[in-house]
């Protein structure tokens, strides 16, 4: 018996919720959180650890078959689900929310999986409902605790709150019983937590994966009458073992509800990197211009100090990255990097672009302020360069808001360029063609299979460019 509390208002809401009640804000953003999605999954696909995960994901059987994005080859569905949401944050370029988490990545692929093995494929718009049911949850438990408004300092936000996301889609996806959704909860919540250290190494995308994978399964367990704590979130000692300050609330029904998704977008990424550095980028590149508008013709040797002003956040702050996914979370490489190219793409992080010496000269260069002003919060957060010469001259250029936080939201024909970019690499232009136009009419499409058929249509794969000068990706 389930008693009345917390956990139960979440079961419940997520059974009721319609697709009456999806509003025209909360369809357009999640359908650009689902392009934006895919596309850089589809990207992600040609990263080592998606080829890592994808060998071994595939000793495993069973009858039941799903899409591997950008592949002809099928898995069972929950590592399908696994594979595509590593894929999904293999570049750390996947959305971003406030408080932190990555709220698309655990959702979109655990619910794709899914809808490819249930006996009648879902209709787009029960795959829209469920993945925002997926994406209402994480919004609604990151709520939780007042410690998730900051930069995370101890567990990896997707970990926690992205498998009771997908749990909470695939759920409703399943059509289960209040009752079950409340125990798929519970059961996901038993596979929550990652630990913050391994960030910037292979094994953060697994944590987007995980959480996809873990979400999917916990919903056929509980589809199966596997049972939880039926007050998993009404409890300190449940899931709110994930923050030191816990206060938790219920969800409610119809007639009180609305999207947290329409009250607030999310951040979209213009480099493959964590949110913090889309700040430090843009403010590099501002002083970068008032350097070279004094100096003339910029001779980066004449550079004598860097300083940056930052928030605090030790995870991302990695002076001299030696790896990819060091340098996603180094405020100095990303700073270096745009002074020295005039922009940052996805092959910035490559090999022979970290090892370079006049990157390495550069990022000797470097100081590090955290102003005392300068909250870890994405909502408040500002970064500083400050540059100077070996005359004295000193050039500083400040960011507030860069180009793609929801205060300032990609253009749509900026995010389709994104998108565009990111799965031409992988599908061929028929695939890229048919992934927009689906998404786009997501709500009027009458099998979200469809979808799954041009994530097959691969192409001949092309190279990832370094910027050009003057070329910054998505500039605006």
């Amino acid at each position: 018996m389930l008693r009345k509390g917390i956990t139960q208002s979440f079961g419940a809401a997520v059974h009721s919720l319609s697709a009456s009640q999806l509003t025209d804000a909360v369809i357009h953003r999640s359908k650009r959180m689902m392009l934006d999605t895919v596309g850089v999954g589809l990207l992600g696909t040609r990263t080592e650890v998606f080829n890592k995960v994808l060998k071994f994901s595939q000793s495993f059987w069973s009858p039941e078959r799903s899409s591997v994005w950008g592949r002809s080859e099928t898995l069972p569905p929950h590592y399908a689900a696994f594979v595509n949401g590593v894929a999904v944050h293999s570049m750390d370029f996947d959305d971003t929310w406030h408080p932190a988490t990555h709220p698309s990545g655990a959702v979109l692929p655990a619910l794709l999986a899914l809808g490819e093995a249930l006996p009648s494929p879902p209709s787009g718009l029960d795959l829209l409902l469920a993945f925002n049911v997926g994406i209402e949850v994480q919004g609604r438990l990151l709520r939780f605790s007042s410690e998730a408004d900051n930069i995370p300092e101890r567990f990896h936000p997707p970990s926690v709150v992205g498998v009771m996301g997908s749990a909470a889609a695939s759920a409703k996806l399943l059509a289960l019983s209040p009752a079950q959704c409340a125990h798929a909860l519970a059961i996901a919540a038993s596979s929550a937590g990652a630990p913050l250290a391994n960030a910037a190494t292979q094994t953060k995308p697994l944590h987007v994966g995980n959480a996809a994978r873990r979400g999917l399964e916990a919903a056929l367990l509980a589809q199966l009458g596997l049972e939880g704590n039926p007050e998993i979130l009404d409890q300190a000692c449940g899931f709110g073992v994930y923050f030191r300050d816990y206060s938790p609330a219920e969800m409610p029904l119809s007639g009180d509800f609305k999207w947290m998704l329409e009250e607030q977008a999310v951040a979209v990424k213009r480099i493959p990197a964590h949110l913090g550095m889309h700040w430090v980028m843009d403010a590099a590149l501002a002083a970068r211009a008032k350097l070279q508008q004094t100096e003339g013709d910029l001779d980066l040797d004449r550079i004598r100090r860097i300083t940056l002003r930052v928030p605090p956040s030790k995870y991302i702050d990695c002076p001299f990255p030696s790896t990819e996914h060091q340098a996603r979370h180094s405020f100095q490489f990303t700073c270096c990097s745009a002074l020295l190219d005039r922009g940052v793409g996805p092959a910035s992080f490559s090999q022979p672009q970290i090892h370079r010496a006049a990157l390495r000269e550069l990022l000797s260069k470097v100081s590090v302020e955290t102003p005392a002003d300068n909250k870890p919060r994405f909502d408040q957060m500002y970064c500083e360069v400050q540059v100077e010469t070996d005359q004295g001259q000193v050039h500083t250029a400040r960011c507030d808001t860069f180009y793609g936080h929801w205060r300032k939201p990609l253009s749509q024909s900026d995010l389709e360029e994104k998108f565009s970019v990111n799965a031409s690499s992988v599908l061929s232009p028929e695939g890229v063609e048919g992934v927009m136009e689906v998404i786009g009419n997501m709500e009027r499409e009458r099998d979200s299979a469809t979808l799954s058929s041009y994530l097959r249509m691969t192409g001949p794969q092309q190279e990832a460019v370094i910027p050009t000068p003057g070329q910054v990706f998505l500039s605006h």
